[in-house]
């Protein structure tokens, strides 16, 4: 069987969005149905619905963290909030650290919510050369926060 991080990128680019492609491959395995998880993602695509804030992948993968950790997401399981955010700080700084931001306007050097930038993007084939691969590498950061 694939590796996760395959798995996420092979979604993408069966045309789900970055986010969808994170959490639709990891929600399962944290009792999340695939088509919750798809239906929760669908409006984080492109930094928030292609507005260019936090990338897809980033957003999707603190939901997964928040699955795994988040006990029963009682605000007295205070302890659980505090190791979420510790794992969530991580990750960011890790995906930060890799690709010099985690907002999608920066990683992709365009601004998806002005016409001519989502179509610059589409004929640059940014969709299909750089976020597989952001995906990827935000589900290889995130197996090796939950493995760790």
């Amino acid at each position: 069987m694939p590796s996760k991080a395959v798995q996420a990128e092979s979604a993408f680019r069966g045309g789900l969005n970055c986010a969808q492609a994170i959490l639709s491959t990891y929600g399962p395995d944290y009792g999340l149905d695939r088509g919750q998880a798809l239906c929760l993602a669908m409006g984080l695509g492109g930094g928030f619905g292609r507005q260019g804030e936090v990338c897809g992948a980033v957003s999707g993968a603190c939901l997964v963290l928040g699955l795994k950790l988040g006990g029963t997401g009682d605000p007295a399981e205070k302890k659980t909030k505090e190791e979420t955010y510790r794992l969530v700080e991580a990750f960011n700084a890790r995906f930060r650290a890799a690709h010099g931001s985690l907002l999608c306007r920066d990683l992709l050097g365009l601004e998806l919510c002005k016409p001519a930038d989502l179509e610059k993007a589409r004929q640059q084939g940014l969709f299909a050369s750089l976020c597989p691969g952001l995906v990827r590498d935000a589900a290889r950061l995130l197996e090796e926060l939950i493995e760790g």
